[in-house]
């Protein structure tokens, strides 16, 4: 019986967890502060998840600097520095090989926040709060049958 796994599968569980700990030893590296690249030095950066590409080859590191502000040019130290930050991750993280580093903004943030005020809009409210519900006793479905 041949396994293949789906293109809608998801992602497997090795890949989860390989991008959890190049997540932790990246958010390590970076947390140390010893950087050659003031752009990165002046910056707290948080990453909140690195997505593998099946292969194990590619991480995605999605990152956003505290405060959302300057991430064009945090993008860009960091991957100008990708080399430097891929052989620190490869100091913390025994893999048969250290995947390539990718540098993208996350948008994690911005969705939850447009979503937190999607549910705080009157229309949804209304919904929630039963207000288009038409007002009838459950009497007066009982005279009405009568």
């Amino acid at each position: 019986m041949n396994r293949r796994a789906e293109p809608s599968a998801g992602p497997s569980q090795r890949m989860l967890r390989v991008g959890e700990l190049v997540r932790h030893a990246l958010a390590d590296v970076l947390s140390r502060g010893d950087h050659i690249d003031p752009v990165l030095a002046g910056h707290i950066i948080t990453v909140p998840e690195v997505r593998m590409s099946p292969d194990l080859k590619i991480a995605t590191c999605y990152v956003m600097p505290l405060g959302g502000k300057d991430i064009t040019p945090v993008i860009k130290a960091l991957a100008d520095n990708a080399r430097r930050l891929r052989g620190e991750v490869a100091r913390r993280v025994e893999l048969k090989s250290v995947p390539e580093l990718r540098f993208r903004k996350d948008t994690s943030f911005d969705e939850g926040a447009r979503m937190d005020a999607l549910l705080r809009s009157p229309q949804v409210q209304r919904d929630l709060d039963g207000e288009d519900a038409p007002d009838q006793n459950p009497t007066d479905k009982e005279t009405d049958a009568e």
